[in-house]
């Protein structure tokens, strides 16, 4: 057990010195050093920060546990990520950075009206703190209580266990959002993603050493014959994630994540210029393509060793193989990595949460004359009221019935498609006024309530969020058009600037999609 402690504080301790030493002649007292890091980021920090937002253990439990029960076809909400990334970087990013944006509500003001601003920063923040954080939060203490067994430790029982460690997590999580803003953030996730990617990786590798008797890729062979159907990436019509709905709602959810999705793309509105914010997003989508060995294969190895064991209670897996195949001298590193993706996730969302509030709220709303000073003390204050509530709520994770990634993506359904049909309408088409925008978001918002949780319509989710997204676009055409004597929005020229784009971007982006489209080629 030496070992274990050794390894955990010594990753966390060195993450948080190496944050503290960069981040040593940072006054954060500004709303740009604040929110936007002082413009500072360069494309590897932003590609670091945007996975290690992405990817944590509600990935790590949530989605090894699909992959065990389902198959590897649930890497299409991996895979198809670099594609959104590639479109975000040569369409979305532009505009945004070029207009100056500090949240993605801005946006809708400028395109729209500020009544539409409020809404959907409303709306933002609710998703952040009732849905987001609190999975993150709950998946984060099933983890460290795998590897720490503090129920056994301090006499209590697994609930009382993982409430304490959800609260414990919550509070360090908070620290670095509420002292540091979005810069500490963003170098702590960069040290973090690289144990994310060394320690998950780690665990595939050595479970294949040894059912391949020293030879990884003998093992790989024999996790394959054991279970063939499980490597099927296209499925049934049935399967958990048809095939199909990559052609329907799957990638307007991905465009959404990965190029409207404020605790995403702050990093982006924090990069130097455009050139490091088209980097950072590229680099992404290259990683996302090495990510499914850390959050598929190991639930297909997992397969191999438990077989339907734990079917209905698919989320216990990952921690299961933990514990079977690494090495007990690993279990601190491990862990220090496991808490390193939940801060990374939580204070990154936390950090998005409070820019929206001071900026699209208290700034917009309260105190229209706020200086800068003062929108940082709200930033500070709201990041510690949201944090509670996120607290608050986690416990309550565990009664999703179909596993914590699914549940994650239906509740998601509620705010995204809405929020990005609005949006893209707002880029893209000129006859859309702010009548059309209101109708189309209050429209989306019930619609897919009533069809997901109330009438329980035999229909995939990920379809509904396809036909909803069209829908959406019916209705705000349809109201655009016999809104009379409205008045059509534009962007403001001198708000504009002349920033250069990467000559390459387009080269590698169209590299990016290539090898996206080759995964499916050799695994259908």
């Amino acid at each position: 057990m030496l070992y274990t402690y050794l390894g955990f504080f010594g990753f966390t301790l060195f993450v948080i010195f190496y944050t503290s030493y960069k981040l040593r002649k940072d006054k954060f007292t500004t709303s740009q050093g604040y929110f936007l890091a002082g413009k500072s980021l360069t494309g590897p920090i932003i590609a670091g920060s945007m996975i290690l937002t992405n990817i944590s253990t509600e990935h790590l439990i949530g989605m090894n546990g699909s992959s065990y029960r389902n198959g590897i076809i649930i890497i299409a909400w991996e895979v198809t990520s670099a594609i959104a990334l590639v479109i975000a970087a040569i369409y979305f990013i532009p505009k945004f950075i070029k207009m100056g944006l500090t949240t993605i509500p801005e946006f809708l003001e400028r395109r729209f009206d500020s009544s539409i601003r409020s809404i959907v920063a409303f709306l933002l923040m609710s998703s952040f703190v009732i849905t987001l954080l609190p999975i993150v939060l709950y998946s984060g203490a099933i983890n460290i209580e795998s590897v720490f067994d503090f129920s056994e430790m301090f006499n209590l029982s697994k609930n009382e266990s993982l409430i304490y460690t959800i609260l414990a997590i919550g509070i360090i999580g908070s620290l670095y959002a509420i002292f540091g803003g979005l810069k500490a953030v963003a170098y702590s996730d960069s040290l973090n993603g690289i144990g994310l990617m060394l320690g998950g990786l780690l665990i595939p590798a050595i479970a294949l050493y040894q059912i391949g008797q020293g030879n990884i890729l003998d093992g790989l062979s024999s996790v394959y014959n054991f279970a063939p159907d499980k490597f099927d990436i296209i499925g049934k019509p049935d399967s958990v994630l048809p095939f199909s709905v990559l052609f329907t709602g799957l990638m307007i959810n991905q465009l959404y994540f990965w190029g409207m999705n404020q605790a995403i793309i702050q990093r982006a509105f924090g990069a130097k210029n455009l050139i490091e914010a088209q980097k950072g997003l590229i680099y992404t989508g290259v990683l996302k393509l090495f990510i499914p060995a850390i959050i598929v294969l190991p639930g297909l190895i997992a397969y191999y060793y438990f077989q339907d064991d734990y079917y209905n209670t698919p989320d216990l897996i990952y921690p299961m193989l933990v514990k079977k195949v690494l090495p007990s001298y690993l279990y601190g590193f491990f862990a220090a990595v496991i808490l390193g993706a939940v801060l990374s996730t939580f204070n990154s969302v936390l950090n998005s949460a409070s820019t929206i509030f001071c900026l699209d709220i208290y700034k917009k709303l309260i105190n229209k004359n706020a200086t800068d000073s003062k929108l940082v003390k709200y930033g500070k204050i709201s990041s510690v009221v949201l944090a509670i509530i996120a607290i608050s709520v986690a416990p309550l994770v565990a009664y999703a019935p179909d596993g914590l990634y699914q549940l994650l993506q239906q509740l998601n359904g509620i705010f995204f498609i809405p929020i990005s049909s609005i949006i893209i309408a707002g880029i893209f088409f000129k006859q859309i006024n702010t009548n059309g925008a209101k109708a189309g978001l209050f429209f989306g918002f019930i619609f897919y309530i009533l069809t997901t949780f109330i009438l329980n319509i035999d229909i995939h989710f990920v379809h509904l969020w396809g036909i909803e997204f069209v829908l959406n676009f019916l209705i705000m055409f349809f109201v655009s058009h016999y809104s009379v004597g409205l008045q059509e929005h534009s962007f403001s020229k001198e708000n504009i600037s002349n920033e250069k784009q990467w000559a390459n971007v387009k080269i590698y982006g169209a590299m990016l999609i290539l090898i996206t489209i080759s995964f499916y080629f050799f695994l259908s």
